[in-house]
């Protein structure tokens, strides 16, 4: 074979090994290069989280701080002074209505009790044998009328000094349970020694003021709820009193609740975080408060219509911890955008990839 055509058939080969090569890659083109697959057409809407609109039951309600008192509560001390002669209580202990917690030395007293019912005594006689020579016209009337006087003398005396006995037996006034003592036997009491506190805690009171703007809103029997430091229960109340007027200092209203308290798990003086319910509405509008667009001149929403934004404006009421109630600019089934609102615009097509 000359020269020549051995180039020539060298040539040959390289053409058909690069036709080779290149066949894969114009397959590529020609399959790019035809009509755009639908599957794989790109997304160009905004991404975007939603609420339809429902109605629901919403409370009203205000916090406020306050403090838990005893339902009763006294400081024991003596009327009378002298020596406690005998302290009948256990301190923390819970004692009866009535009950004898302190005994001071009455022994003067009784001494006097004792010589006024031997006056007594004598003077029934007297005022008997006058009686008797008063119907026989032995005597004046007027001799019958003194005896009888010093009769009622001598009783109204042994009633006095009974009542300044049972002065000297301090009694609980009421059911409940004593704190610390401050008094031993043989303590000497004046009317100014604190012996003791007494406390009724079941159930407890609720003391909280709420401000004046909403001293028309609230009424006897209204239900709070609060809770306390430390303790992680909440505990229910209900409204007994208000207070009719308002605190010109503070411009609030005290309020006064009552709670249950079988365990004595609330203790008076704590600090109560309060929750107080004043209205309840049946069937509201509300949104998450993240839906709304506040302005100068109000509040605006992004409504979702037909795959695009609209804007609406609106009006709200009551707020909550998350959602806010809508008093005019939706119906029930709206659907509200919560996300994405400062990359939309009015007619901004959307795509909502979750309802909240």
């Amino acid at each position: 074979m000359s020269r020549s055509r051995k180039h020539v058939v060298y040539g040959a080969v390289a053409f058909a090994l690069l036709l080779v090569a290149a066949i894969p890659k114009l397959k590529v083109f020609q399959g790019n290069s035809g009509p755009e697959n639908p599957g794989t057409r790109s997304d160009n809407r905004i991404a975007v989280n939603a609420h339809v609109v429902k109605t629901e039951q919403l409370d009203d309600r205000i916090f406020t701080s306050g403090t838990l008192l005893a339902n009763d509560e006294v400081e024991l001390r003596s009327e009378l002074t002298g020596k406690a002669i005998k302290i009948y209580f256990e301190e923390g202990s819970r004692v009866a209505a009535g009950q004898l917690l302190v005994k001071i030395n009455d022994a003067e007293l009784q001494a006097q009790l004792q010589r006024e019912k031997y006056r007594q005594e004598l003077g029934m006689q007297r005022e008997e044998r006058q009686r008797q020579l008063l119907k026989g016209n032995l005597v004046s009337q007027e001799t019958y009328d003194v005896a009888l006087n010093e009769l009622n003398t001598i009783k109204a005396g042994i009633e006095l000094i009974n009542a300044q006995i049972e002065k000297t037996e301090i009694r609980a006034p009421f059911a409940g349970q004593i704190g610390l003592k401050y008094v031993s036997d043989g303590s000497y009491i004046t009317p100014s020694t604190r012996i003791a506190t007494l406390q009724s805690t079941n159930p407890v009171k609720v003391d909280f003021s709420i401000p004046e703007k909403y001293a028309g809103e609230i009424r006897r029997g209204a239900k709070v709820t609060f809770g306390i430091q430390g303790l992680k229960s909440t505990y229910q109340g209900t409204v007994y009193a208000i207070e009719p007027r308002i605190d010109q200092v503070t411009r609030t209203v005290q309020i006064r609740a009552t709670s249950p308290n079988p365990n004595g798990e609330l203790i008076p003086g704590a600090f109560a975080e309060v929750e107080l319910v004043l209205r309840t509405i049946p069937a509201a509008l509300t949104l998450p408060a993240q839906a709304l667009i506040p302005e100068l001149s109000g509040h605006k929403i992004f409504l979702y219509r037909g795959g695009v934004v609209e804007i609406r404006a609106i009006e709200i009421g009551i707020r909550t911890s998350s959602t806010v109630q809508i008093t005019k600019g939706v119906q029930p089934g709206d659907t509200v955008l919560t996300s994405g609102i400062l990359q939309v615009r009015p007619g901004s097509p959307v795509n909502i990839v979750q309802f909240e």
